[in-house]
């Protein structure tokens, strides 16, 4: 293209001023503001010069077209950065879509608290002072018969609060095999070290003995801590010591035991090996530990479960302030809790893993018929967000053809409303059912409508 052809198509552009006084302009300026709109049609403007000038446009947009780009960028502004998401991947506690999705209950409770006052940290009965945590400390020894509890904002939170509270200054003897990455590039080296102990690594990757611990033990050593294979397990020639073990050792030495179990597992699900909370602290933990957003079904925070005297020590540490949960937390958690002790079904988590085949492939050919197209397979589903690891779940997914090619399939259903995210196998779209809920297939039909035309 020449310079003169350049410069003609520059001529042809609209000036601005002429663009916010048309009808359409005007009604933009109404809805969001005449500097909002003239900022978007200058960087229309800019987009269609640089392709002018890259020889991309090879003619001038009518206005109304370059009036409708500005309108869209508007619109997206306006949209919500964190929104909803259908969970299409069949991995139920996905830590990128936000893990475990709460019950009715707990979103009520969370919407009666957020939009005015409550009793946080004030007793009703005394009219003074409260508590933080005082509304799910009660449930949460009835639900695991610990002697005390407290809450944090997460799994991690609770740890290191345990080890800061327990053992700074002093020594903390862990199984190597047990010195895992808990995601984000975070290790329970890097808690250990933040919280002042100093790390004892005993044992091999694949073995630790009692006796390891024993021989470990020194004059500063405080804590024996036991890290449960949430997120991965480790098969084959293997052995490590049990909570049990390590308690009977810790009362012999005068010695604490910290079990960080993860995934807050308060009872048995389906057959797997998984140790439940009640089970750690039969065996003699001081301290137990687990993530609220896990099997437990609940929001985002950190459990702390255990004997009176140790959670004492961790209620009076200065860094409880730093790590604690914020009222909408703390009453989808109450809300949670309250589930588990009278109707456990009603949390979407504990229904989740416990589906039958039959009601998952009946969900799958529902999606197919409101899809009209694709096929209905078996795949496996798992728990996900350091759960579960490698039990793989029955599940059904809807796979569908991608004639605009997987990537950009994945793009427009990534972008839309509801954002979906699914997984592609073979070039094909795979929607796995099981963690999709009954109300969503509906808007999941749509969206890979949508997505296939």
């Amino acid at each position: 293209m020449s310079s003169v052809d350049r410069t003609h198509l520059y001529r042809g552009l609209p000036q601005v001023q002429r663009l916010l006084e048309s009808d359409r302009g005007r009604a933009l300026c109404a809805e969001f503001g005449r500097p909002a709109v003239t900022s978007a049609l200058r960087s229309v403007m800019a987009d269609i010069r640089n392709g002018i000038s890259d020889g991309a446009v090879s003619s001038p947009p009518e206005s109304h077209i370059l009036i409708d780009k500005a309108a869209a960028r508007l619109a997206k502004s306006r949209q919500r950065g964190l929104r909803r998401a259908i969970n299409a991947t069949g991995i139920v506690l996905h830590t990128n879509l936000g893990r475990a999705p709460l019950a009715a209950e707990a979103i009520a409770a969370v919407v009666e608290v957020a939009g005015g006052y409550c009793n946080l940290e004030f007793d009703l009965a005394t009219g003074g002072r409260g508590s933080r945590t005082q509304t799910v400390e009660p449930l949460l020894t009835e639900l695991t018969g610990a002697e005390a509890a407290l809450a944090v904002n997460n799994g991690a939170a609770a740890i290191l609060l345990a080890l800061s509270a327990l053992a700074a200054g002093a020594e903390v003897v862990v199984s190597r095999g047990e010195l895992v990455e808990i995601g984000g590039g975070f290790r329970v080296r890097d808690i250990i070290q933040q919280g002042g102990a100093r790390l004892v690594e005993i044992g091999a990757t694949n073995k630790t003995r009692l006796a390891d611990y024993s021989q470990a033990i020194g004059p500063a050593t405080r804590v024996l801590l036991k890290v449960h294979q949430s997120n991965f397990r480790t098969v084959g020639f293997t052995s490590y010591t049990s909570v049990a073990e390590l308690s009977g050792l810790a009362r012999e030495r005068g010695l604490l035991v910290v079990a960080d179990l993860g995934s807050g597992l308060l009872q048995k699900v389906r057959s797997s090996l998984e140790p439940t909370i009640p089970e750690a602290l039969t065996e003699g933990a001081d301290i137990v530990t687990c993530s609220g957003d896990k099997l437990l079904g609940g929001p985002q925070a950190g459990v702390i479960l255990g004997k009176a005297t140790s959670v004492d020590i961790l209620r009076k540490h200065p860094l409880l302030r730093a790590v604690r949960l914020d009222k909408m937390s703390l009453a989808a958690l109450e809300a949670t809790l309250m589930l588990h002790r009278d109707s456990r079904e009603r949390i979407p988590v504990v229904r989740m893993v416990s589906q039958s085949e039959h009601l998952l492939r009946k969900r799958a050919e529902r999606l197919r018929d409101l899809v009209a197209d694709g096929c209905v397979e078996r795949s496996e589903a798992f728990a996900g967000g350091g759960s579960l690891p490698e039990e793989r779940i029955p599940s059904f997914s809807l796979s569908l053809p991608t004639p605009k090619g997987a990537e950009a399939t994945a793009d427009m259903l990534r972008s839309g409303c509801p954002a979906v995210i699914c997984r592609f196998k073979d070039g094909r779209l795979l929607a796995d059912i099981f963690a999709v809920s009954e109300e969503e297939i509906p808007d999941l039909a749509a969206r890979l409508r949508t997505a296939l035309v």
